[in-house]
C-alpha cells in the first residue's frame, strides 16, 4: 500500500476513536503544498471540529496521541488551527519506490469501490466538418475517460452525434436540386458544406425556399424512403471524416449513438412529463417551468426582466409539434439509466450551454428522483479558443478553422522543427516524430489551461522545447530513454534495485514520484487535466534537477544502479502520464 494510503487509513482510525460517528471519508491525506512543512498533509479535523462544535486544535492534539504511523513517518506536527503535517522517512521513500522498480505499482491503486461512468464527449454534427472547436471536447473528454479507465472505474466513452434536425431540411433540399457529384466524391464534407450555406442563404432570404426546406424536413421524419436513404448516407459521409480524424487523435468511443438513436421516445418523453405534471403547454408549445424551489437568483426556469421575474421554461415540445434538445436530451439521460445503471453522466460541453444543463439536470430530477439519488449528473464546461486578437480562432479569411488543417499544419511545423535539430535521422523517423510532437503539442495546449479559461492559441509556445509544453515533456522522455541506450546491455532494466536516495535532488524526484497516484485522483475528481500537466512538467524539472546535480552513468555500484532505477521510474511515470492525457511518446528526438 503507498504510503499516503496507510497514512490515510490509520489517521480515520484515530478519528473514529475520537469521533465514533464521524465521517470519515472526508478525512484525506494530500501533498503539502509548501515542502517546508512536510510531504503530506491533512486539513479535515478543523471542519470535523466545526460540525462536533469542539476546538479544532483541541481535536487535533486529541487525535494526534491516537495515531501511531512511526513505521511510515517522523513525528506528526499539529500546524495552524489544527493542520496535520506528516514526513515521510527516507527508508520508506525507497521501499516504495524499489516496490515500483520490481512492477508492483506506478504511485496509483485502482478504486477501491469503481463506479460506472458514462463520459459524453466530442459529439460532432453529420454534414459538417470537424473544426477547432472540437479540440477542447474530445481532448479533455478522452484525457477523463482514460484517466478513469487507469484508476479502474467501468467508463461507458459515448460520442452523442448530431445526425437529426432542421439543417436536415436543407441539405436534403440541396442534395436533390444541386449537388455536384464530383465534387462529393472528392471532398465530401466540403461538398455538404457548400449545399447548406447556399441554401440556408437562399432561405434567410425567400420564406417560399424555407417552405420547400421545411417540407422535406417534414418528410423525412416521417420516413419518407428518398429522403431516409440520402440521410443515411450523410451520416455514412460524415462517419469517414469521424473515423479519420479520431484515428490521428487516437481517441476511441465506445458508443456513437446519435440523437437519431432517440426519436422513438420523444413522444413517450413529453406524455410522461405531461402525465406528472412536470410541463404544461403554454401557446401551443409544451415547457417546463420553475417549480418554485429554488430562489429566482439561483432559478434557470426564471429570467429577469426589467427588475421582474418571468418564466424562462424549457421547451420540450414546439407548437409545431417538432421536438428539440431538451427532448432528446431527457430521452439520452432515461436511456442511459436503464442500460448501464452509471453512478455518473459527465457531459463535456462548452461553457456556453451551462444553462441548458442546469435545465436539464433539474428536470431529470423531478422526472426520475429515485435515479436522481444514485447518479450525478455533471456539467464538464470549458471556454473558447482565441486568436490573437482575443476573438474566436479564425482563419485569415474568418472561416472557422478545420480541425484537418489543424492537424496538418502541426504536423508540418513540428517537422521542420525536428528536420532542422535533428538532420541525422531518416526521413521516416522525423516524420513519425513530427507526427507525435505535433499532435501532441496541439492537444497539451488545451489541456495545459484551468478548462474553463478561454485561451490564446499561439503555434510558437505551443511548439517550444522550452516551457510547458508537449515537446518539452516528449524531450525530457527522449533524454531519458537516451542514458539507456549509452549503457553496454541497454535491454536489461534493473529487477531489483537498492534505491540509495542521499542528494536533496534525488529526494525530491522520489517524492515527486510518489504523487502521481494522488494526481490522477484530483484530475478524476474535479474533472481537470490540467492538474497532470502540471505534475508532469513539475517531474520533468525535477528531473532535469536530479540528472544536472547526480551523475548517472559517471556514478559507480549501488549508486549508478540507484539512479538508473529513477531514471527509469520518471520515464515509465512520464510515459503513462502522456498516455492519460492522449499523447504518445518517441524514444529519441
Amino acid at each position: 500500500m503507498l504510503p499516503h494510503k496507510q497514512i490515510e487509513l490509520k489517521l480515520q482510525a484515530a478519528v473514529r476513536e475520537i469521533i465514533s460517528d464521524a465521517d470519515v471519508s472526508i478525512v484525506l491525506v494530500r501533498p503539502c503544498p509548501d515542502p517546508k512543512f512536510g510531504d503530506y498533509q491533512s486539513n479535515a479535523l478543523m471542519s470535523l471540529a466545526k460540525a462536533q462544535k469542539i476546538n479544532p486544535r483541541q481535536l487535533a492534539t486529541d487525535v494526534v496521541a491516537k495515531l501511531d504511523v512511526s513505521d511510515v513517518c517522523e513525528k506528526v506536527e499539529i500546524a495552524g488551527a489544527g493542520f496535520l503535517n506528516f514526513r515521510l522517512k527516507n527508508s520508506v521513500l525507497a521501499q516504495t519506490l524499489e516496490s515500483a522498480a520490481r512492477g508492483e505499482h506506478l504511485f496509483f491503486s485502482k478504486a477501491a469501490s469503481p463506479k460506472t461512468i458514462v463520459v459524453d464527449f466530442s459529439s460532432p454534427n453529420v454534414a459538417k466538418p470537424m473544426h477547432v472547436g472540437h479540440v477542447r471536447s474530445t481532448g479533455i473528454g478522452d484525457a477523463l475517460q482514460r484517466t478513469l479507465r487507469l484508476l479502474g472505474h467501468r467508463v461507458i466513452g459515448d460520442n452523442h452525434i448530431g445526425d437529426w434536425g432542421t439543417q436536415f431540411g436543407k441539405l436534403l433540399l440541396g442534395w436533390k436540386q444541386i449537388l455536384d457529384r464530383p465534387a462529393l466524391e472528392r471532398d465530401a464534407i466540403a461538398e455538404l458544406e457548400r449545399l447548406y450555406k447556399i441554401i440556408n442563404a437562399e432561405c434567410d432570404a425567400n420564406p417560399a425556399r424555407l417552405e420547400e426546406a421545411k417540407a422535406e424536413l417534414v418528410k423525412l421524419q416521417a420516413g419518407d424512403a428518398e429522403n431516409i436513404s440520402i440521410w443515411k448516407e450523410m451520416i455514412r459521409l460524415s462517419q469517414i471524416q469521424f473515423d479519420t480524424i479520431y484515428s490521428r487523435l487516437g481517441v476511441k468511443f465506445e458508443h456513437a449513438l446519435g440523437e437519431s438513436f432517440y426519436n422513438p421516445w420523444l413522444g413517450e418523453v413529453v406524455d410522461d412529463l405531461l402525465a406528472k405534471k412536470i410541463a404544461r403547454e403554454s401557446e401551443g408549445a409544451v415547457g417546463v417551468f420553475s417549480d418554485g424551489s429554488l430562489p429566482p437568483k439561483e432559478d434557470p426556469f426564471l429570467v429577469n426582466r426589467d427588475g421582474e421575474w418571468i418564466p424562462d421554461p424549457a421547451l420540450v415540445r414546439k407548437s409545431d409539434g417538432g421536438f428539440n434538445y431538451t427532448t432528446t436530451d431527457l430521452a439520452t439521460v432515461d436511456y442511459r439509466l436503464k442500460t448501464w445503471s452509471p453512478n455518473e453522466i459527465v457531459y463535456v460541453v462548452d461553457d456556453r450551454q451551462s444553462g441548458h444543463f442546469k435545465k436539464l439536470f433539474l428536470i431529470v430530477a423531478r422526472w426520475k428522483p429515485d435515479a436522481a439519488k444514485t447518479t450525478n449528473l455533471i456539467h464538464v464546461g470549458f471556454g473558447k479558443i482565441l486568436g490573437d486578437d482575443g476573438k474566436p480562432f479564425k482563419t485569415r479569411s474568418g472561416d472557422t478553422v478545420k480541425l484537418g488543417d489543424l492537424l496538418d499544419e502541426a504536423v508540418e511545423r513540428a517537422f521542420k522543427t525536428v528536420s532542422e535539430k535533428s538532420s541525422d535521422l531518416s526521413e521516416a523517423q522525423r516524420k513519425e516524430i513530427a507526427r507525435v510532437v505535433g499532435i501532441g503539442a496541439v492537444k497539451y495546449a488545451d489541456l495545459l489551461p484551468n478548462r474553463q479559461s478561454d485561451y490564446i492559441f499561439s503555434w510558437d509556445k505551443m511548439l517550444a522545447l522550452q516551457g510547458n509544453t508537449a515537446p518539452y515533456l516528449l524531450y525530457a522522455y527522449a533524454r531519458i530513454k537516451s542514458i539507456f541506450r549509452k549503457l553496454e546491455n541497454p535491454e536489461s532494466r534493473i529487477q531489483n534495485p537498492e534505491l540509495k536516495l542521499a542528494a536533496p535532488e534525488e529526494i525530491a524526484l522520489a517524492k515527486h514520484l510518489l504523487n502521481f497516484g494522488l494526481t490522477l485522483e484530483a484530475v478524476a475528481e474535479e474533472y481537470r487535466p490540467n492538474f497532470l500537466c502540471n505534475y508532469l512538467f513539475e517531474l520533468a524539472g525535477k528531473f532535469t534537477g536530479f540528472y544536472e546535480n547526480c551523475p548517472v552513468l559517471k556514478a559507480e555500484g549501488a549508486v549508478r544502479e540507484s539512479r538508473l532505477a529513477l531514471c527509469d521510474l520518471t520515464a515509465r511515470v512520464l510515459k503513462q502520464g502522456l498516455d492519460v492525457l492522449g499523447i504518445e511518446t518517441v524514444e529519441q528526438m
